[in-house]
């Protein structure tokens, strides 16, 4: 391949054989190979064998989905090794990867990103799993293919696609306990050129209260339905078509007190999704992919004083992302390809606490070279630019490798970078807490509003230099390393990674100036320095044909390195509980950053007769004591804080029994030993029973 030829593949876009659920044939040995048991595609952007894969990935089946009974992505996320679901202040439940919080953990539906964080998390609780086909978590940073947002890693919803010509799909319904109900309807089928899917969903609750004696729910009643439809057709062999829409919307009670106040109402979610893709198969080694995608988030809450009957508050936020995307794909050799492509991100908020309408324009590319340069050996290199009209230019290089040392061990390692763009909320966030007092100003906008909060005579003092905020805020970037070995051999399947994750420029907030009613004014910095470092284990046997065990655990340290070098220098102190004497601490009372347990485990049997078409299984997930906050004020969570939340274990258990082939049914019970902490997990509810019928057609 000469130079004009090359210049001419970075030019046109992103080659890949097959992504994100699409089909293709090509020879056996290749990296590009389909028609394997267990494929991902989110790791490499191209369809590769589980087991090949040079990063640490995890692969959720359809089967596993069923077996298990959860109805929301989040439940199942949460019984994954080194994954675990976390609360934000509005009870949204992100996913925390490798002590990695949720901020930084892009969450993909069939490749294409989904948006709406108003308070940091993504909700994973929005997405129904009726109509998954499997989902793809790639763990450390992965910014060199997907950009902001993916520092941490990746988490891909599959959805399901239409096989052959007769009619298929499934209806079910779920009653649980709080008088929670979930229904499904699937349909799928595949005629000639024409193919297409149908899928909706409801879930509806009475909510629960952990707290009788509080006026109001722990967990208000809600209501949210789902609809997704989808159409594929094949204008030729060379040309094909994907067309996907997806809606949801919820809603649910809003109650609280204020003041000895009632306050009422209800908040609203309206999330739309549509997405267009084009497979061209220019030849036997070329293919283009032509994308385009748009989403729109809307979130309003309206609350109402009952004793005044006025409005208390109400909070709009409407966030859309358009973007375009070309991909191409070019086969060198059986075990060689190279992928390219180019996209534009144009993304706009307009939200209560916001001036006026915000907007973000990015243009990027990105490319990756996977080759065998011998044998055994597989390398991918790949590196994406990303260029943003809010934020300094950002180039995301990454390196892996797979190493096959035998045929049931192999090694494996990568090394890259990843970073995530300063939000919408960091740079114009402009927001007065009326019952306290304090404001918190986003970074581009915090010079203007403090002069005018100067001019009117609500400050007292000016607590830095307006020198400090005149440079662009930079993007939190980090540094992700993991080496592991794999090892398969008939019953037995084996997988160790060790990972380091360095973060700098994380962005948190400071005081810039101090108001009259001595509350603060708050802006965001460039500061902090930390890192999260530890080790993964998986581990599955196939007992018996009936049994089959699994086990997974990790070890995980993350910390703050300005806090450790402090404590090096004596600079930290604590008193002494027992003889209320102040003492010095040392880098061994640090216990780490907030919400990370150091160790985390789970344990799995799946027990089926086939026989007798039944199956059940026990799946515990444990997690070690973590911290909530600084509760002695020294800067740090350490082993003389008493604001930790104890460990625990939570049981789920399932069974399954199908009757002619076609009927299942299912009960089951969720935090079956009925663990609860009403003041520190509000989200954990206590034992939750459930019984499910399904019809497949």
């Amino acid at each position: 391949m000469n130079l004009n030829s090359l210049l001419l593949l970075f030019f046109i876009g992103a080659l890949r054989v097959s992504v994100f659920g699409q089909e293709v044939s090509v020879q056996k040995d290749s990296v590009l190979i389909q028609d394997l048991d267990e494929v991902i595609v989110t790791a490499t952007r191209t369809v590769r064998q589980l087991s090949s894969v040079p990063l640490p990935v995890t692969l959720i089946s359809k089967k596993q989905l069923q077996k298990t009974g959860v109805i929301r992505l989040d439940e199942i996320l949460n019984e994954q090794t080194g994954i675990i679901t976390v609360a934000d202040q509005s009870g949204f439940n992100g996913i925390q990867i490798q002590g990695i919080s949720s901020d930084y953990v892009m969450i993909l539906i069939d490749g294409v990103p989904l948006v709406g964080r108003s308070s940091g998390n993504f909700d994973l609780s929005r997405l129904a799993v009726g109509n998954i086909k499997q989902i793809e978590i790639v763990k450390g940073p992965s910014s060199s293919l997907y950009g902001s947002e993916a520092l941490g890693g990746v988490v891909n919803i599959i959805t399901e696609t239409p096989k052959d010509a007769s009619l298929a799909g499934d209806l079910s319904y779920r009653f649980a306990s709080f008088n929670t109900h979930d229904a499904n309807i699937h349909i799928k089928q595949k005629l000639n050129k024409l193919g297409y899917s149908f899928f909706a969903n409801t879930l509806q609750s009475d909510g629960y209260d952990l707290r009788p004696d509080v006026q109001g729910q722990t967990v208000n009643p809600f209501e949210n339905y789902t609809f997704n439809g989808q159409l594929f057709y094949d204008f030729s062999d060379q040309l094909k078509m994907f067309v996907s829409g997806r809606y949801y919307t919820e809603n649910q009670d809003a109650v609280l007190t204020v003041s000895d106040q009632l306050i009422e109402g209800d908040s609203d979610i309206n999330e739309t999704n549509a997405h267009i893709r084009f497979d061209h198969q220019i030849t036997s080694k070329w293919q283009l992919q032509y994308e385009f995608y748009y989403t729109n988030y809307k979130a309003l809450e309206e609350l109402q004083n009952t004793v005044s009957n006025t409005l208390f508050s109400q909070n709009d936020y409407n966030q859309n992302l358009f973007r375009p995307e070309i991909r191409a794909t070019y086969a060198i050799k059986s075990k060689s390809a190279i992928t390219v492509g180019v996209g534009y991100n144009h993304e706009n908020l307009d939200r209560t606490f916001f001036d006026d309408k915000v907007i973000f324009d990015s243009q990027y590319g990105y490319a990756q070279y996977d080759f065998y340069p011998w044998k055994k050996l597989n390398l991918i290199l790949g590196a994406r630019f990303d260029n943003h009209s809010e934020y300094q230019s950002q180039f995301s290089p990454k390196a892996s490798f797979n190493f096959k040392l035998n045929d049931a061990i192999a090694l494996k390692g990568s090394v890259g970078t990843g970073f995530k763009a300063p939000d919408f909320r960091q740079l114009y966030f402009d927001f007065t807490n009326a019952a306290v007092g304090y404001t918190v100003l986003g970074y581009n906008v915090a010079i203007d509003k403090v002069k005018e909060l100067e001019a009117q005579g609500q400050l007292s003092d000016i607590l830095f230099d307006f020198e400090d905020l005149e440079t662009p805020l930079q993007a939190e970037s980090s540094v992700g390393y993991n080496i592991g070995a794999g090892y398969a051999q008939g019953k037995v399947k084996l997988n160790l990674n060790l990972f380091r994750n360095d973060f700098k420029n994380l962005i948190d907030t400071r005081a810039i100036a101090r108001k009259t009613n001595g509350q603060n004014v708050f802006s965001y910095a460039n500061f902090d320095r930390i890192y999260t470092t530890g080790l993964e284990v998986d581990a599955n046997y196939k007992l018996s044909d009936k049994v089959t065990i699994s086990g997974g655990y990790q070890l995980l340290y993350a910390k703050d390195k300005e806090k450790k070098v402090a404590l090096e220098r004596d600079e930290v102190f604590a008193r002494d509980p027992k003889t209320l004497q102040a003492v010095i601490l040392e880098n061994s009372d640090y216990f780490g950053l907030v919400n990370r347990s150091r160790h985390t485990a789970n344990f799995k049997i799946f027990y089926e007769v086939s026989k007798w078409n039944f199956n059940t299984n026990l799946r515990i997930n444990y997690r070690t004591k973590y911290g909530l906050f600084d509760g002695n004020g020294n800067g740090i969570i350490d082993d003389y804080d008493t604001t930790f939340v104890d460990g625990y274990a939570l049981a789920n258990l399932t069974l399954n029994k199908t009757f002619s082939d076609k009927y299942t049914l299912q009960i089951g019970a969720n935090n079956l030993f009925d663990y609860q902490d009403e003041e520190n997990i509000p989200g954990l509810a206590g034992i939750q029973l459930f019984t499910k019928i399904n019809f497949n057609f």
